[in-house]
């Protein structure tokens, strides 16, 4: 690339602004230029940072890699936006991954290089690093103050003016959002989790406004240019883009109102680019006017909401179905060991350990079909209706084609209620959906609870199994080693039953026309979701995988149990039985000895009616 080009190009980065030509010149003689085809990484996370990188063209993902291998996207970065900058300073590891979508071009400079020129010229490198100082300090009040994550693009100084009903506001230039949702942000600093944490419900309000783009256009009420610029900017955010930019928090006041004006102005501003205008330009494409055309918060919001819930609800699934399998893997590893069953902690009949976990499996198993059951519930919808059912404002035809496209755009079986006004306050199906988490996170305490009393010990316990060591126990006890994932099990379990309370008395608080309250129903049922999931993948990965038995310490246990009375009540009857129960415990005996001592059976026809493999199922009574 020419140098020409380099120098014309780099006095728009804001790294190099208020620099001179003779400096811009000396910062270009160390510029190198890289291609990057589609898929080519930059950096990834844990390497040591050597390079700046800034984006002449195409478009960079910023992402991150979860411990079992999922990547979350983190922001996008194209044309004049700059990302590693810390490297002019340290070598200091990456803590994500840059990958380009698109065939790109960086223009790079090497900490190499940029020593070289601190050496050569001080007061230029100075100048930079000063820069670099107030970028890092922007991006790290931002992350503080949730405005947008710490990967979104620097904050560049240029402002743009937005006015509402209550008046005008400078909003920063990049930010696709506008002056409502910069109102909602100061308003609303309670959970401290914001919109970009559930990609789902982003994904879902893009594919709403879609329907409604392209069921207005169908009426004749959006133009095709922009009807297609809102799909286009729609679809960009289905496929994870500008997600840093849904920035309210999940619980607000106005039934949602902020989160679906969130929507509507990144999908404004951003549609205005498609366009060719500046965002801002509200009178080419508004937030307002055509975004949120023919919709109110009160229908746009909660149809959002089924979707997004639909959706979280086939990832829940998909992580349960691998905790039941893994369940089924150790149910048939511990097939053949044979363990004493108990009831009211006390000791019981025998059973084997396979036979436990299978019955985990089994009860887990179970949820899959009630999850679905009442995720399907959210099939019906209420869009078209807008402020209170009436469909006031809307075409006659609108709601009708709006589902036809949600159902296209989905891929779900969306059908829109039959009573509008009924479905714009009614919140059963959120009702349902939540008592349907809470009874699996029950079930997973109570699995969980197990868990911890079979491997408790090691020598004053139960100690039949042995739960993978994670992590020592205390801090004063050497050697101590806490079941630490059934104990944050529990825990996340009581997280959600807590929140199915919630969102019971939210249900109930609805009143007239509309139920204000959905935004916590929302908050507390996918912050439900996210940590079931993230709990059992937990308890998956780190804890039933390699659970291992101590069959040796499960088959003495059998043995001295006075519970192996029970097999002998079909031949002796249970009063004889009672009796040599007691007498065991009693005399400190086993029954075995008892009943040979009192001839009460043969030696063979013992062994056959006490043999611990003849106890684990039934069996024919004996003439």
């Amino acid at each position: 690339m020419q140098t020409s080009v380099i120098l014309e190009f780099i006095k728009k980065i804001e790294l190099f602004k208020e620099l001179g030509e003779e400096e811009l010149q000396l910062i270009s003689d160390h510029i190198e230029t890289r291609e990057y085809p589609a898929g080519d990484l930059l950096f990834t996370e844990n390497s040591h940072r050597r390079f700046l990188f800034i984006i002449y063209a195409g478009e960079i993902e910023l992402f991150k890699t979860s411990p079992f291998g999922e990547e979350k996207r983190l922001s996008f970065f194209r044309k004049a936006d700059f990302l590693s900058e810390g490297a002019l300073m340290d070598d200091y590891p990456h803590s994500t991954s840059a990958r380009a979508t698109i065939a790109s071009t960086a223009l790079i400079i090497s900490r190499e290089e940029f020593e070289q020129l601190f050496e050569n010229h001080p007061h230029l490198a100075a100048k930079i690093l000063g820069r670099v100082a107030r970028v890092i300090a922007r991006r790290m009040r931002q992350a503080s103050t949730r405005v947008v994550n710490a990967a979104a693009q620097y904050i560049s100084g240029r402002t743009r003016t937005e006015h509402d009903l209550l008046g005008e506001r400078e909003v920063p230039h990049e930010y696709y959002y506008g002056i409502q949702t910069l109102r909602a942000l100061e308003n609303f600093m309670i959970s401290g989790i914001s919109l970009t944490h559930f990609p789902d419900l982003i994904n879902a309000l893009a594919m709403v406004k879609m329907a409604a783009a392209r069921a207005n256009r169908d009426l004749g009420l959006l133009s095709a240019p922009i009807s297609d610029a809102i799909c286009q900017a729609c679809n960009e955010i289905i496929n994870g883009k500008m997600h840093t930019h849904f920035i309210v928090d999940l619980i607000q006041g106005g039934a949602g109102t902020s989160t679906n004006m969130n929507a509507n102005e990144v999908i404004a501003n951003r549609a205005l680019e498609i366009l060719g205008y500046e965002k801002g330009e509200y009178n080419y494409c508004h937030p307002n006017d055509h975004v949120n055309l023919s919709q109110s918060t009160n229908d746009a919001y909660p149809t959002a909401l089924h979707v997004a819930l639909i959706n979280s609800n086939k990832k829940l699934i998909v992580v349960l179905k691998q905790l039941v399998t893994a369940f089924r893997s150790q149910a048939e590893k511990f097939k053949d060991i044979i363990k004493m069953g108990r009831t009211q902690l006390q000791d019981a009949v025998p059973m084997t350990l396979g036979q436990t976990f299978d019955a985990y499996a089994a009860t887990l198993a179970e949820e899959i079909e009630r999850l679905d059951e009442n995720a399907s519930l959210f099939l019906e919808i209420n869009l078209g209706g807008t402020a209170i059912g009436t469909g006031i404002t809307a075409d006659p035809q609108y709601g009708r084609k709006a589902v036809d496209h949600l159902r296209d755009i989905t891929g779900l079986d969306m059908k829109l209620a039959p009573d509008l006004v009924e479905a714009t306050q009614d919140t059963g199906s959120f009702v349902m959906y939540s008592s349907a988490i809470k009874r699996l996170a029950v079930k997973l305490s109570k699995i969980s609870n197990d868990l911890r009393l079979l491997s408790s010990g090691p020598r004053a316990g139960f100690n039949e199994i042995n739960l993978p060591q994670m992590q020592p126990g205390s801090s004063i006890m050497p050697g101590k080693v806490n079941p630490v994932i059934p104990e944050v099990v529990n825990q996340i379990a009581f997280k959600v039953i807590g929140n199915d309370l919630t969102v019971t008395l939210a249900a109930e608080a609805g009143q007239l026309e509309l139920n204000v309250m959905e935004p916590v129903i929302a908050q507390s049922i996918f912050e439900s979701i996210e940590m079931l999931k993230n709990g059992m993948v937990t308890l998956n990965h780190r804890c039933i995988e390699n659970i291992t038995a101590n069959s040796e310490e499960c088959t003495s246990m059998v043995q001295r149990s006075i519970g192996l009375v029970t097999a002998l009540v079909p031949v002796l009857g249970y009063e004889t039985c009672s009796t040599l129960a007691r007498e065991a415990l009693e005399q400190n005996r086993g029954v075995y000895e008892l009943v040979l001592e009192k001839k009460l059976l043969s030696q063979e026809e013992l062994d056959k009616l006490l043999d611990p493999a003849n106890m684990i199922g039934p069996s024919s009574r004996p003439s």
